[in-house]
């Protein structure tokens, strides 16, 4: 857990999404979706690099919203040697794979009741975004959310935060970012905020807490 610390000013709670809030397990995903490549370790290690190219390339784009799904599984299928059909398998499958974490959920929810104004960035294709605001009412808890998507920027690019600060009015240094990448984490940073490395939940509770936001 790395945190930045002021106490007396920190109200605003800005959330990512995946492995955050939703469950985010790429290579549990991805056994379960191609079977026949997907049999140990090693070879998980090796699809999950192939297909989401660290959340690079033809991924980012999607995240990014400037390429759509049935393209985005055309170029995954040229560069990797998987089939249409097997690329779209796992495309199709990651809505499931977001599940609620019910513990950070339950954070969410607490600081909701303390009044503490909460908003989302998150890297998240629109069509992945639709799903999780049709089908998790928490969702509603948040003031407002960016989801990358929508506005074709992604983390860690600097103009995704600067365009968070305008459309919900945050004051950087009264504002927390949680957040599992690190370079996400940096990048809130550099634009003055706080943050919490989101590394599992008692690190987000302990950030929380030390910031004051919880008792």
């Amino acid at each position: 857990m790395s945190v930045e610390q002021d106490k007396a000013t920190v109200d605003t709670v800005v959330w990512d999404f995946g492995a955050v809030l939703f469950r985010w397990r790429p290579r549990v995903l991805l056994a379960a979706s191609l079977p026949s490549r997907v049999k140990d370790d090693i070879s998980a290690a090796h699809w999950h690099e192939q297909f989401f190219q660290s959340f690079g390339g033809d991924w980012a784009e999607f995240d990014r919203g400037t390429v759509a799904v049935d393209d985005l599984a055309g170029r995954i299928a040229r560069r990797t040697g998987l089939t249409e059909a097997e690329a779209m398998a796992v495309i199709d499958a990651v809505p499931h794979e977001l599940q609620p974490l019910a513990d950070t959920v339950g954070l969410v929810h607490a600081l909701h009741e303390r009044g503490v104004r909460q908003f989302y960035l998150s890297n998240m294709p629109a069509p992945y975004a639709d799903h999780l605001e049709r089908e998790h009412a928490f969702v509603r808890d948040f003031e407002d959310g960016v989801f990358s998507g929508r506005v074709q920027l992604i983390k860690p690019e600097p103009a995704i935060y600067a365009l968070a600060e305008q459309r919900f009015g945050l004051v950087p240094e009264r504002t927390v970012f949680i957040d599992d990448h690190p370079k996400n984490v940096e990048a809130a940073r550099a634009r003055g905020w706080q943050a919490v490395l989101a590394t599992h939940h008692a690190a987000i509770h302990q950030g929380l807490a030390e910031l004051g936001l919880l008792g």
